[in-house]
């Protein structure tokens, strides 16, 4: 039986795969990871690769200047739109998978949004394959400070939060936008917290405000979105 493989972007080598390549692994797939950081360059077609995710960094998705390597990306997001590629775009993969598909992106209207946050599914969500039948209350950890601004067109919204309209949406009938870090864990928000320290404070968050909800909602978490990412891997 020929292997499953699942190619991830990684734009930054402390914004990794986390919970979702756990749960990759777990499930006996290959995981290929590309990006500047990673010494494998990043193609621009989706051949050869079963499903693709494309993980979050500090840029926005169309700071080429500031990061050579985000046409590529966009392109390879292109190809697995039109291929119909099972894709997972998280936090600035979901903004790319917006502005490929159609839609805008910029900063958020109420400010950045950062931290352990409640999300509300949509009505479309209920007969969605990734996130029907989620608990309530719905938590993931965030960490933007652009949002989309408008969905494609031929888009589907999934979920919304106070701060942020379009916490997540589909396009077509296998890519996903998810605006919220399903794949983070509490280290990861200790990792966040510390590099970005300075920048954290100017939000007017301190960093024991993200760390310690995180810490004590790990366990629930952790179920919650695995159960999302397996149900990807599902598709993949």
């Amino acid at each position: 039986m020929t292997v499953k493989r699942i190619l991830v972007v990684e734009h930054e080598a402390n914004a990794g795969v986390g919970l979702v390549g756990e749960r990759i692994l777990a499930a006996g797939i290959d995981l290929v990871r590309v990006g500047p950081d990673t010494g494998a360059p990043i193609p621009g077609r989706a051949d050869g690769f079963d499903g693709v995710v494309v993980l979050g960094g500090t840029t926005g998705p169309t700071d080429d200047e500031r990061a050579a390597w985000l046409p590529r990306v966009r392109e390879l997001i292109a190809d697995g739109l039109q291929s119909e590629v099972p894709l997972l775009g998280i936090c600035l993969g979901a903004q790319m998978l917006a502005v490929v598909a159609g839609g805008t992106v910029g900063r958020a209207r109420r400010g950045a949004e950062i931290g352990l946050s409640g999300l509300e599914l949509t009505d479309s969500a209920a007969a969605d394959p990734l996130l029907h039948d989620l608990p309530s209350p719905l938590r993931a950890l965030q960490w933007h400070s652009l949002e989309v601004h408008d969905l494609p067109a031929n888009s589907v919204s999934l979920c919304t939060s106070d701060r942020c309209p379009n916490q997540a949406f589909r396009v077509g009938p296998a890519a996903w936008g998810l605006q919220f870090h399903l794949e983070a864990s509490a280290a990861t928000a200790e990792a966040w917290a510390e590099s970005d320290s300075d920048d954290l404070r100017a939000a007017g968050y301190l960093p024991e405000h993200v760390i310690d909800p995180m810490r004590e909602n790990e366990d629930d978490l952790r179920r919650v979105w695995s159960e999302v990412a397996d149900r990807w891997i599902g598709l993949v």
